[in-house]
């Protein structure tokens, strides 16, 4: 196979998507290894403890082999196939093999730790010597200090845990797909909205029933989140309700795709990793690339939140029963019946559905408005460049960002809605390309960084646009928060642009940060367009969101850190083989965590991707710690008045020449600081979610 006839092989640029075949992975991914592994040994032979002489050959030569499996990973996330799981589990193993020869390279490491004590350090910028100090440590915690045995039982380890993660995320999307609830009474549909039965009915036709439509059925309920999740909330027929929730709690939990063995032996690796790298604990081995100091730090702030928040979560519980009992539910509540009834209140409450609205936020308009808010705040301009770029999909769309002098400063993708049969479920924001200074053909230019945004919302159905639910624009604002972070960087050192070296629990800042201005008015007015009528959204549904958006959100607070607290439990103190299951941990933990205790068979652990399959081992606390410091960014933006277009704009370039512009070049509480004038506080956070003590 030729150079030019494998895309994989290019190296730089776009990737070519619709080019790329499972069939080229394995003879792409083996000639890159070979090449880029004698470039290593090349490299360490002549290695010269300088800039110029060691870090910059070391990325130049990571670069082919680091855009290729880029792209193989993205191509996997987001058009699962067979043919490409297989060729990926083939290489996986051996990309791997190098990365760890690469991390744990002596003469690279002794390379680095000389640079310090040279006549070079000193004429670095701060950002390259943050890329150092993090190569230094990188290097210290996979392992380059190991000899021998200890080397080799590392390696195994790494090789091991990285199969593990892929299995663990292949069965939760197996499991997922493998569940679906065909209905096809009218009975069965009592209570459900319209979107969910043309999305149901859609299902039903990709499922082999020809004749499926929204108003006759049948329709195929699945446990992807845009077919659960409003399923829950609105089905009358708890018996279903019942057998769905049953369904999704168990999700990966048994049979073929059981992920339970998986789980102990993923705690137990990790456990001896942290051993042989010199810390008692994973979680200690976690946070030592962290912005929080250490586990007591993450307790703490876990705990002061969950002090505000379980009792907020218990009245919420005790007033939803009571509600449930004047609506004529003569059941005790279960787990399957608190979505159900949280969404009737919600809309007696605030005489509102969460349906009604869909139709004032096509995706188009919404699009519209995000792009409004981000020329408001940072003086930048988004065009459609749809057509400049090849996609993966035909529902994939391609823009550029454009500074004020209307030059291009970045793109991104955009890949927006739900496909279950071969996307995973959740949104996420990854890097194609990121920005550096590099030369071309003997010419030196500045690459612009390139984002992947993708969303799972509901797709067009028939001849009507996406209609998005308010939470499923929250979700987009959040993506694209990370995606400013990775656009507008000014960073030049590929190693510290954009997300690169930002502190894991620093990371969901911007992204969260975004979130708030769904509920601010010129941003929400500028978007919520009726989609037929072109009717903006009615003023007295501006009040009810702004009333509602703090409804449950002590239950809401409280569901996330129990999730953080089973996983830092897990990491910090779960002994393998010490009488207790994580099950049963999470069981113990539910006591302080949860209203109404787990079922017996809810293994929802099992189906944990963020900490099993994803980078949130140890760190699902990020949410809650990045949160404190958005919620603080975003009281500068109240302090300075909403209102007034001027203090936001100079806030909005301050906030861009910050946390947006100094990427991982500065650790982020000096860039938190530099922008907020002080240290962090929980107070803005606790007044946003209404759980302040009064």
């Amino acid at each position: 196979m030729s150079e030019v006839s494998n895309p994989l092989l290019i190296g730089k640029g776009l990737p070519p998507f619709p080019d790329i075949k499972p069939e080229h992975v394995i003879p792409a991914i083996t000639q890159l290894l070979e090449e880029t592994s004698k470039g290593l040994t090349d490299l360490e032979a002549n290695v010269q403890p300088t800039w110029l002489g060691l870090v910059e050959p070391l990325e130049r030569l990571t670069e082919r082999i680091g855009w290729a499996w880029g792209a193989i990973e993205h191509l996997l996330s987001v058009k699962n196939n067979a043919e490409l799981r297989e060729a990926h589990k083939v290489v996986q193993p051996r990309v791997i093999e190098f990365f760890n020869r690469f991390s744990q390279s002596q003469p690279v490491y002794k390379a680095y730790k000389a640079i310090y004590g040279s006549s070079d350090w000193d004429s670095l910028e701060p950002a390259q010597k943050r890329i150092v100090d993090a190569a230094i440590r990188d290097a210290e915690l996979s392992g380059v200090g190991l000899e021998g045995e200890a080397k080799e039982k590392f390696n195994k380890i790494q090789m091991e845990l990285a199969e593990l993660s892929t299995n663990f995320s292949n069965h939760v999307l197996d499991a997922t797909k493998a569940f679906s609830m065909t209905l096809t009474l009218p009975e069965e549909i009592e209570g459900l909205p319209p979107s969910l039965l043309a999305q149901a009915a859609q299902a039903a036709r990709l499922d082999g029933d020809d004749r499926a439509t929204p108003e006759n059925g049948s329709w195929c309920i699945t446990l992807d989140y845009p077919s659960y999740v409003p399923f829950m909330q609105h089905s009358r027929r708890r018996d279903l309700r019942e057998k769905l929730y049953r369904a999704f709690v168990s999700r990966a939990a048994s049979g073929e795709f059981d992920n339970s063995p998986l789980i102990d032996r993923i705690l137990e690796l990790r456990q001896q990793k942290a051993n042989l790298l010199g810390y008692s604990t994973y979680a200690e081995l976690s946070l030592a690339r962290k912005m929080a100091p250490n586990v007591e730090a993450v307790e703490k702030l876990l705990e002061e939140l969950r002090q505000s928040s379980y009792n907020a979560a218990v009245e919420e519980f005790a007033e939803l029963k009571e509600f449930a009992k004047s609506q004529g539910e003569t059941e005790e509540l279960k787990h399957w019946d608190t979505s159900y009834w949280a969404e009737r209140q919600r809309e007696t409450k605030f005489n509102f559905t969460v349906e009604e609205l869909r139709p004032y936020f096509p995706l188009p308009q919404v699009l519209e408005g995000l792009f409004a808010l981000v020329k408001r705040l940072f003086g930048v301009t988004v065009v459609s460049a749809d057509g400049k770029a090849p996609i993966w999909h035909e529902s994939v769309r391609f823009f550029e960002i454009q500074n004020e002098s209307h030059e291009a400063i970045a793109y991104f993708y955009l890949d927006p809605y739900s496909r279950p049969a071969e996307k995973r479920g959740g949104a996420w924001m990854n890097d194609c390309i990121g920005r550096a200074k590099v030369v071309e053909e003997g010419t030196p230019i500045t690459r612009l960084p390139v984002a992947y945004l993708i969303c799972n919302q509901s797709p067009p159905v028939d001849d009507k646009p996406s209609l998005m639910t308010f939470g499923e624009v929250e979700t987009l604002f959040h993506e694209f928060g990370h995606g400013l972070q990775h656009m507008l960087t000014k960073v030049d050192y590929a190693g510290a642009s954009g997300i690169n070296n930002v502190e894991w629990d620093a990371v969901e800042l911007p992204s969260q940060f975004m979130e708030n201005w769904c509920y601010d008015r010129a941003t929400l007015f500028g978007m919520a367009k009726h989609y037929e009528t072109g009717e903006t959204l009615p003023e007295s549904y501006f009040q009810k969101l702004i009333d509602s958006k703090n409804y449950m959100s002590g239950s809401e607070m409280l569901r996330q850190l129990h999730f953080s607290l089973v996983d830092i439990e897990l990491h910090h103190r779960y002994q393998i083989g010490g009488g207790e299951t994580p099950l049963q941990l999470r069981s113990r933990l539910a006591e302080k965590t949860m209203v109404i205790p787990p079922l017996p068979e809810d293994n929802f652990l099992c189906s944990f991707g963020h900490i099993f399959a994803g980078g949130y081992a140890a760190g699902y606390y990020s949410y809650k710690w990045a949160e404190v410091l958005s919620a603080d960014a975003f009281a500068a933006f109240e302090e300075a008045g909403l209102e007034n277009e001027e203090a936001i704009a100079s806030t909005g370039r301050l906030y861009r020449d910050t946390v947006l512009a100094l990427g991982g070049s500065k650790h982020p509480m000096e860039v938190f600081k530099t922008f907020r004038g002080r240290e962090p506080s929980t107070a803005p956070l606790l007044r946003h979610s209404g759980l302040a003590k009064v």
